[in-house]
């Protein structure tokens, strides 16, 4: 319980600095989310960004046809299969969310200062091996 609670309180912190990093310069935590991860995963169908930044499919639309509407994104149809819309940037999102995403890499990096890199190292592993471990005990309590 204690190492939920110290986890829990780690990341509301940390999301105030990533809130504080992006929402001056005009987007929110969702539409920043799905930017970047069209910035470093490129195109990707609507329904894995839904899974990918944890919206529901709802919410995943509304915030594509806002940043369709801003000229950030763009969907195209699947070639080969028409249902599947895929999500891209355009050349006006590529430059928003790099511009963006500069000033999150620092405010972040200002909020692990406390941290060594190898203590960073240390920290992902670690986190990593608990996310794991507890995505496996979901999928066996499921199968249950």
């Amino acid at each position: 319980m204690h190492l939920w609670l110290v986890l829990m309180k780690a990341h509301r912190t940390l999301e105030r600095h990533a809130r504080r990093s992006i929402e001056p310069l005009g987007l929110g935590s969702s539409d920043f989310a799905i930017l970047e991860l069209l910035l470093h995963r490129g195109r990707q169908p609507v329904n894995a960004i839904g899974r990918r930044v944890d919206l529901t499919s709802g919410a995943i639309t509304s915030a594509v046809d806002r940043l369709e509407a801003q000229g950030l994104v763009v969907r195209t149809a699947d070639a080969e299969d028409r249902r599947t819309r895929f999500v891209s940037l355009t050349p006006k999102g590529t430059a928003r969310i790099r511009e963006v995403f500069r000033g999150h890499k620092r405010a972040m990096e200002g909020a692990t200062r406390g941290l060594t890199t190898a203590e960073r190292e240390t920290l992902i592993n670690l986190i990593k091996k608990l996310g794991r471990a507890a995505d496996e005990q979901l999928a066996r309590d499921d199968e249950e």
